[in-house]
This record gives C-alpha cells, structure tokens and sequence, in this order.
C-alpha cells in the first residue's frame, strides 16, 4: 500500500506546517504609542491615559489606514489591558452582553484593565448602538474597562452615544515626510541592496498618506526589484 512521504493527522498526529514570512504592514506595524508615524495630538491623549489609566470611553475617527485599531492594541499593550475585541461583524446584543459580564470580574492576571474594542462601530444596529450607550451610562458601565470605538465615519452614530465618547481624530494630513522616511528605512531593510530606490515621497502621496497602503505598494517594488 503506498505512503505519503509527508506525515499525516492519522499517521503520527502530526500535519506538516510552513512558516511564511509576514507581510511588511504586520512586520512593521507600530507595537508602541511611541512607534506611530505623525499623529502627534493622539500620541499626546494616549501617553496621557497611559501614565494614568481609567475607565474612560473613546471613539477614534478618522480614514482608513491611519491606525486607528493599531494605537488602540498600543496603548493595551502599555497599560496592559486585556482585550476584547469585536468586529463589526459580530457586535450585536449578545456579544456586547457577553463582553460586559466578562468585564464585571477583574481582568486576567498581568493586566490592570480590561479593554472592549469595537471595529468599525459605526456598523452597529440602532439597537446594539442603545446597548452600548447603556453600558457607557453611569449607573452600568463595567468596572476598570476602557471602550475604544473605531470608525471612519460617525454619521451613522446617535448623538447620544456620541456625547459619551471623548473623540480622536486620526488624520492622515502631513505624514508625507515621515511616511517616506519610514518607507525608506523599510527598503533600506528588505530590497537587494543593488535595487535602485523608487520615490518614497511619490508613492506616499499616490497612496493618500495611507501608511498601510504605501507599505503595501512599497511590498510591490521590492518584489518587483
């Protein structure tokens, strides 16, 4: 009877795996408040909340690709607090519900908080917006817990559940320099060394300022080199 020559789940319990190098926007992601191109005024409000942490709700808005999400596992990662992230996909009462009672209790051992993030919030039902705006009143918010909402659009949110939000806006505005200085680096790093360089500041300025975007176009050339 023929054989695989690789090991499988019924023959030894073991698949083979392949490790795969990451992408440049995951190999260069900003892992500290510190690490963030520009965004200097929300550099600022998150250092801030870092050396003195509390339970306090956040509505981070801004375009696509400013790093919104990102600073806000950053500023987890230096308290530290335990995340619960929801995707616009999955926040509807029941999670939102879950997430809560979870947070009654105290956070897992090692963190000093909990922190409940919700992905593009501005996707939510009118009706998880009220449970959420339930949750952020007084007399129900959990204990030791820091929301942070992302959007790239508030329009869709109750003015209620906007005036419980202390809102940053993430900007792209400006980051051309620092943008092309990274992208630099990045290429000093990963391109053949006889590769000539394309214009960072160009690819930047075709990409919108959108660092992810330029990483990305950036990942292109190198392959490409």
């Amino acid at each position: 009877m023929a054989t695989s020559l690789f090991p499988t789940e019924t023959q030894s319990g073991f698949q083979p795996s392949f490790d795969f190098p990451q992408s440049l926007t995951e190999k260069y992601r900003p892992r500290r408040i510190d690490d963030f191109v520009g965004l200097d005024k929300v550099k600022r409000i998150m250092r801030n909340l870092v050396a003195k942490p509390k339970a306090s709700a956040f509505l981070f808005s801004g375009p696509s690709g400013t790093g919104k999400t990102t600073m806000a596992l950053a500023v987890a990662a230096e308290i530290p607090c335990e995340v619960h992230h929801i995707t616009s996909q999955s926040c509807n009462i029941e999670n939102l519900q879950r997430v809560r009672k979870t947070c009654q209790y105290v956070p897992m051992s090692g963190y000093k908080m909990h922190m409940i993030l919700i992905d593009e919030a501005d996707q939510m039902s009118p009706a998880a917006q009220i449970a959420c705006l339930s949750y952020l009143d007084g007399t129900d918010y959990p204990p030791a817990t820091i929301f942070v909402l992302t959007t790239n659009d508030d329009s869709r949110f109750e003015a209620r559940l906007l005036s419980r939000l202390h809102r940053v806006e993430f900007s792209s505005y400006g980051l051309n320099g620092d943008a092309s200085a990274l992208l630099e680096r990045v290429w000093n790093e990963e391109a053949p060394a006889d590769a000539p360089k394309p214009n960072f500041s160009r690819i930047v300025k075709e990409q919108n300022n959108n660092v992810r975007g330029a990483l990305m176009a950036l990942e292109t050339k190198i392959m490409e080199a």
